[in-house]
């Protein structure tokens, strides 16, 4: 199994990561804590998840408690969609520093390829959005390539990008996105976009890697739930492991890093444990033989009524 894909720079990112979102207040530090301690050295942050001052007196605790260097840290966090204009991203990236206690990121990525008003969290009308041609991708892109020259960030890239918006950066980057950020698992392996990326030594993280339930729970997507399929129930079985165990093995075994979220202690340790779980090869074509693809992060809050988005301009393939 792949535990860390290495940069041409020969940093290197644990493939394996924590996510934070939806870690509420009061939970995301212990959580950060517990990781750091169950061994996790990839610690996936965001602006908008609104935990990241938690997050950093967390790190703080574990750098003074000697659990862990600073160095030894992957620690990456997101440009939020209202900060696109060339004027907002440098005081983006340093009000997340502060938060984070951090003097600079491993990896930055810009959270989606769609912009809104700065000020705004979630467009409710089409005055919230600006389009492309009052911010374009590659402005913002370049503004990027800034921050990783001041020496703020050591690595740039994506977040939620297609090939198509992938190829406006490449067609007018300096320094190509190193990672791309997206929804990744058993019933959406993108297998597209994943050769895509490797075409172009871009490395793809999954999010939502174990399915995303609660979006089901929550009624937001009619789907199956992921962790109750009954192959992944059947290998799991078979090798003594959980089902969330299975799914993240199979990421790591395809060569990109995963990011579940939880701020449980006894999953947090299960799902490190991931690393330990090796797949056979019908283990891996039964999992790559499954339904979908079944996307459980739709985007259509980018696409309400006057936005000047489509989700053509999100996902290569997409089934709501």
């Amino acid at each position: 199994m792949i535990t860390h894909y290495t940069f041409a720079n020969g940093d290197s990112l644990p493939t394996l990561g924590l996510g934070t979102w939806r870690s509420q207040p009061g939970e995301v530090s212990d959580a950060v804590i517990e990781a750091i301690s169950c061994g996790y050295r990839h610690i996936d942050c965001a602006s908008i998840y609104g935990n990241e001052k938690e997050i950093g007196e967390a790190l703080q605790k574990a750098f003074e408690k000697k659990l862990v260097k600073r160095e030894e840290l992957w620690i990456t966090s997101k440009l939020w969609n209202d900060s696109h204009l060339s004027e907002d991203v440098l005081p983006s990236l340093k009000k997340t520093l502060s938060d984070l206690k951090l003097e600079y990121l491993d990896l930055y990525l810009v959270h989606w390829p769609v912009a809104i008003k700065k000020g705004v969290g979630f467009p409710s009308k089409s005055g919230d959005f600006l389009s492309y041609e009052e911010a374009p991708l590659e402005k913002t892109w370049k503004n990027m390539e800034m921050l990783q020259n001041a020496g703020l960030v050591k690595h740039i890239g994506v977040s939620n990008f297609n090939q198509e918006k992938l190829n406006v950066l490449l067609e007018h980057c300096s320094k190509s996105p190193e990672v791309n950020q997206v929804e990744l698992h058993p019933y959406l392996p993108q297998h597209s976009l994943m050769e895509f990326c490797a075409q172009h030594s871009i490395h793809l993280t999954g999010y939502g890697p174990l399915g995303a339930a609660y979006r089901v729970e929550n009624k937001e997507v009619n789907l199956p739930i992921l962790l109750e399929d009954d192959t992944i129930l059947s290998i799991a079985q078979n090798h003594g492991a959980t089902p969330a165990q299975v799914v993240l093995a199979w990421g790591m075994e395809r060569g990109t890093s995963v990011i579940p979220k939880s701020t449980h202690p006894m999953r947090i340790k299960e799902n490190f444990e991931a690393l330990n779980l090796r797949l056979s090869k019908q283990d891996l074509q039964e999992i790559n033989g499954l339904e979908g693809p079944h996307r459980y992060t739709t985007g259509s809050g980018w696409v309400i009524e006057g936005s000047p988005y489509q989700l053509s301009d999100l996902w290569d393939e997409f089934k709501l």
